[in-house]
This record gives structure tokens, C-alpha cells and sequence, in this order.
């Protein structure tokens, strides 16, 4: 037996199953709940027998109970199939369907947005002000592209990876935890997108069918100014991703986070570094350095090939600065706690350093 609890509302009973914070609609109860209680309302119309229902559920049950302290916005759900007039009446064609009604008037909009709790939360938080006190998960570094915005993302000057997605997809959910921590691996890459599209949402299907996406999840790469995808079919770990961008994007990514050990090297410097140790004199090498350097000014990475120029002014005042300076930034490093970005620089300036050490070593043990 399914125990029930009631909330009274004006006078009538809105119907909670038990250890449920939405509301249950009926015919009877719906406009005395949400049209005559000036509270904003946000309504899924639903059929049991819906799989895109069933994915959404516990979805829904948890933006329920992220707002339940605050009785100024309720979330409500109605059984489409069982009371098809409430359906009817307000144009409901599909399953699921989300309606806002904004308290004050008898019209509501539909919902077009993402059906993740983020999505959902910042859709409330941004029609009524009221703040979900249910901690959520850090913001996502994955762009999520409609109609509207997915042609405006690709064949610019960004690398754009898609993963064209359905809700009720299994392989797309064991995807999803890898999609997102690519995208945070590859946050601090201004030239790289990680993106994702609903390929059934009506906001975005359009653009999936487009793009003749018919299983899920198939993903896609736009090289930067174009508009013509390459099919990417190569395997779905983070690893496998993070080399796939690296390769085409020119980027120098470690999968986890931060950049790999070639990040801020040039072969055509290194060269020059292995040259300098084997008996070039110094200002030798350091103008042959500023003369290649030029020829890598329209490179992401430019400013590193101007920090190899600063490590042979130091090294013209002092011998052992390559190695003091690595020991530095390294002991820095070990510390830890740096943003991102400085995490980055420092690790890219002991690739560098780490040329000029590894080589006279090399150089003394002959």
C-alpha cells in the first residue's frame, strides 16, 4: 500500500506520494494549485509508459527537492495519459512536455531547455530569483548547442568537438562523465569547444538531422574555420580524445588536466638549445633563437618561444640558471594550489628549462 501526504492549498489537497516532492495534478486540484495560487509552477506532463518519462523522473524528483524549502515556486507533475484533458487543455502532443506557468496568468510557456538538473535549476533560478540549496556539481565546461547557437559556435576560430546525444541513451550516459571532464581539461584552451547537442530536444534536432545523425552518440570535429565535420571514430576514453584534439588542434593537453611535457617547446628552439650546449657560443645561439622565433609568431604558443630568448639573456649573467630557476618552479609547482592557467605557464617554463638541464647533463657525462 503506497502511504500518501497532503498539502493544503486554498482549501484543497495537492496529492504527494510519500518521500515525493513534486506535486501530483489532477483535474480537480490543478487550478486551485497552480493557476489561482499565485505561485510560479513548473509542470511536466508525463505518461507512464514514456522512456523519455522514466529518464527524466528522478531528474525531476531532485529539482523538486532542490526548491521544497521555499513555498513560493512549486514542481508539479501530471499523468497526460490517465487525465488527457489536463493534456488537452493545454496543447500537450508529447511526453515528456514541461510547462511554466507563471503564477499570474493561465498561459504558459512552454520549456525548450536542457533536461539536466543545472539546465532545470538555472531555468527557476532565472524566472524567479529563488536559489536551489541543494549544492550542485561544479558549472560544466561542455557548451550545450541548439539550433540557435550551433552554427554561430562552428567555422569560426575555435576547433569544436560535438557529441550529438539523446537523453534515454546508455552509451551516451557512460559518455557523459568523460565529455565532461574533457571539457575541463581543455577549459583553459581559448582555440578548442567541447560541445554536446540533444539530437531529440526540439530546440536542436534540427541540427542533428542536418548533420545526418541516426545513432548516439555520434560525434563530430569542425576544424576551425570550417563547417564541414569529420566523423571521429576513434575510441571514447579521455586519453584517446585528449590525443585526437592534441593532434588536431595543435594543443598540448595531458588527459586530467594541465599540459603534457612537450607543452611550450619548439623543435626548431630545441635545436638551437642542443647547439648552444655542443660549443655555439651563447649570443650565437640567442640570435639564431630570435631570428627562428619570428617565423613562430602566428603559433598559440609564441610567448614561450620568447621566454627561451629571456633564458639565454639570464644564462649570459649567470651559468647555472636553468638549473636554479627549474628547481624553483618546480618547488612552486610541488606546493600546489595554483589556478589553472598559472599551472599551465609554470609547467610549460619547465619543459623549456628542462632542455637546457637535460642537455648539459648529457654534455658532463661525456
Amino acid at each position: 500500500m503506497v502511504l500518501l501526504k497532503s498539502f493544503v492549498l486554498a482549501g484543497l489537497t495537492a496529492v504527494v506520494t510519500a518521500k515525493s516532492a513534486v506535486l501530483d495534478l489532477i483535474p480537480s486540484n490543478f487550478d486551485e494549485v497552480v493557476l489561482k495560487s499565485g505561485k510560479p509552477t513548473l509542470v511536466e506532463f508525463f505518461a507512464p509508459w514514456c522512456g523519455h518519462c522514466k529518464t527524466l523522473a528522478p531528474v525531476y524528483e531532485e529539482l523538486a527537492q532542490a526548491f521544497e524549502f521555499n513555498k513560493d515556486v512549486q514542481i508539479a507533475k501530471v499523468d497526460a495519459d490517465a487525465e488527457r484533458s489536463l493534456g488537452k487543455r493545454f496543447g500537450v502532443q508529447g511526453f515528456p512536455t514541461l510547462k511554466w506557468f507563471d503564477g499570474k496568468s493561465d498561459k504558459p510557456t512552454e520549456y525548450n531547455g536542457g533536461r539536466d538538473l543545472e539546465a532545470l535549476t538555472a531555468f527557476i533560478t532565472e524566472k524567479t530569483g529563488i536559489k536551489s540549496k541543494k549544492k550542485l556539481a561544479p558549472p560544466s565546461s561542455v557548451a550545450y548547442l541548439t539550433d540557435a547557437t550551433f552554427k554561430n559556435t562552428i567555422g569560426g576560430d575555435k576547433h569544436v568537438l560535438v557529441a550529438f546525444t539523446a537523453p534515454w541513451c546508455g552509451h551516451c550516459k557512460s559518455l557523459a562523465p568523460t565529455w565532461e571532464s574533457l571539457a575541463t581539461t581543455f577549459a583553459n584552451e581559448p582555440n578548442v569547444v567541447i560541445a554536446k547537442v540533444d539530437a531529440e530536444a526540439e530546440n536542436s534536432k534540427a541540427t542533428a538531422n542536418e548533420y545526418g545523425v541516426t545513432s548516439y552518440p555520434t560525434i563530430k570535429f569542425f576544424p576551425k574555420g570550417s563547417t564541414t565535420p569529420e566523423e571521429y571514430s576513434g575510441g571514447r576514453s579521455e586519453e584517446n580524445f585528449v590525443t585526437f584534439l592534441n593532434e588536431q588542434a595543435g594543443t598540448h593537453r595531458a588527459a586530467g588536466g594541465g599540459v603534457d611535457a612537450t607543452a611550450g617547446t619548439f623543435a626548431v628552439l630545441d635545436e638551437i638549445v642542443t647547439k648552444y650546449i655542443s660549443g655555439t657560443p651563447l649570443t650565437d645561439a640567442a640570435a639564431e633563437v630570435k631570428k627562428a622565433a619570428e617565423n613562430l609568431k602566428e603559433d598559440a604558443q609564441y610567448k614561450y618561444a620568447e621566454y627561451y630568448l629571456r633564458v639565454f639573456d639570464k644564462l649570459s649573467k649567470s651559468d647555472n640558471f636553468a638549473a636554479k630557476e627549474l628547481a624553483r618552479l618546480e618547488g612552486i609547482l610541488k606546493k600546489g594550489g595554483l589556478a589553472p592557467a598559472k599551472l599551465d605557464e609554470l609547467t610549460s617554463k619547465t619543459n623549456i628549462l628542462r632542455k637546457f638541464v637535460e642537455k648539459v647533463t648529457g654534455k658532463d657525462e661525456l
